[in-house]
């Protein structure tokens, strides 16, 4: 049955506990107490805000914040006690996940859910209203399932992995530990497999799996299709932005980022520590090697041989090339126009000498 609810920790910490904990350089007086994260320009008594982007250095000044994250750089612009660091977003992050944890549901099966009794749930594990899990299904110690989530039949969750409302895991598809899966997210749909038939499309089963490694997000409304005969393979810590698509047979190499409304097509090999923007769009059947950044809204077509930052709506370029191409664009209307009147003038002088 369904406990109380696990207490939400938003108390006070020392500046000093804080340094602790992120790995930060402590200046001033550590006894100052915090409890919330803020801005620059709208934190208040008790806050903790930070510097990272030179644009918002004025701001330091008149900030209200109890105290500051700043660089080494800038950490004689403030008078205020402050948390040094060479990388001031990464200690802020370390401290707002202390200051603001992520609220626990209770550790128990809703009434109101459906779990197979041929499941297996692990210790502390939560199962939320409406939700579902299959028959054979594997639930690790401290899962958390979601109201209306499910998992499907011989599913494998790990240890601490979280879906949230309307996540769904299909059949046999396996997330490893302290995995964290968004609202309305699909792990696992059939791939988009077709074959002709005449005038009609013959749908291909996909057999395939999704394996999801340790310490992904994958962000709300992200789908993830299973693979046609082997596995999609999602590597560890992954980070998948909201409304990402990745089709069948795809893998994505540990550590990479990729932002919103990316589209990957099928069987289409990333490499680690990659970084992809926005709307990007990925043909199938090609690969990117690791440490490559696409700009938002780039193009790939066929395969990236070397890493580097490439950026373009046409087909991709290197980033250098990319800019050099979008400077000669800008006067493409100049030089029409210039074209234009010199063959006007040659046109004229072959008239006047036929005529001679």
């Amino acid at each position: 049955m369904i406990g109380s609810p696990a207490p939400v920790d938003t108390g006070f910490r020392t500046l000093a506990s804080l340094a602790e904990a992120s790995g930060a350089t402590l200046v001033g007086d550590g006894a100052v107490r915090v409890c919330r994260v803020g801005t620059l320009e709208h934190a208040r008594e008790g806050s903790i805000a930070f510097l990272a982007n030179p644009k918002y250095a004025p701001q330091l000044a008149a900030t209200r914040a109890s105290a500051v994250i700043v660089s080494p750089a800038d950490a004689g612009r403030t008078a205020l006690p402050r948390l040094v660091s060479d990388r001031p977003y990464l200690v802020y992050a370390r401290i707002a996940g202390l200051l603001h944890p992520a609220a626990q549901p209770p550790a128990g099966v809703h009434p109101s859910a459906v779990v197979d009794p041929g499941a297996r749930l692990g210790e502390g594990v939560s199962v939320g209203p409406q939700a579902t899990v299959g028959a054979d299904a594997v639930l690790g110690d401290g899962v958390i399932v979601g109201p209306g989530a499910h998992v499907g039949r011989g599913a494998r969750i790990g240890e601490r992995t979280r879906l949230d409302a309307r996540a769904v895991v299909y059949d046999g598809c396996v997330l490893g530990t302290d995995v964290l899966v968004c609202a309305g997210a699909v792990i696992g749909a059939d791939g988009f497999g077709l074959a002709e038939d005449g005038e009609r499309w013959l749908r291909v089963p996909q057999v395939g799996r999704v394996v999801v490694g340790d310490r992904c997000e994958i962000g709300a409304n992200t789908t993830i299709d299973r693979g046609a005969i082997d596995d999609t393979v999602i590597e560890d810590d992954v980070k998948l932005d909201n409304q990402i698509q990745i089709a069948h047979n795809c893998r994505i190499g540990a550590g990479t980022a990729i932002a919103g409304c990316v589209g990957i097509a099928g069987s289409t090999r990333i490499g680690r520590r990659c970084r992809i923007g926005g709307a990007a769009m990925i043909a199938g059947h090609l690969s990117i090697p690791d440490g490559t950044t696409l700009g938002g809204a780039t193009v790939v077509l066929s395969t990236i041989d070397e890493p580097g930052m490439y950026n373009g709506a046409w087909p991709v370029q290197r980033y250098t090339d990319w800019r050099r191409t979008a400077a000669r664009l800008r006067r493409l209307d100049a030089l029409v126009a210039r074209i234009a009147a010199l063959e006007k003038a040659f046109r004229g002088d072959a008239d006047r000498t036929a005529g001679q």
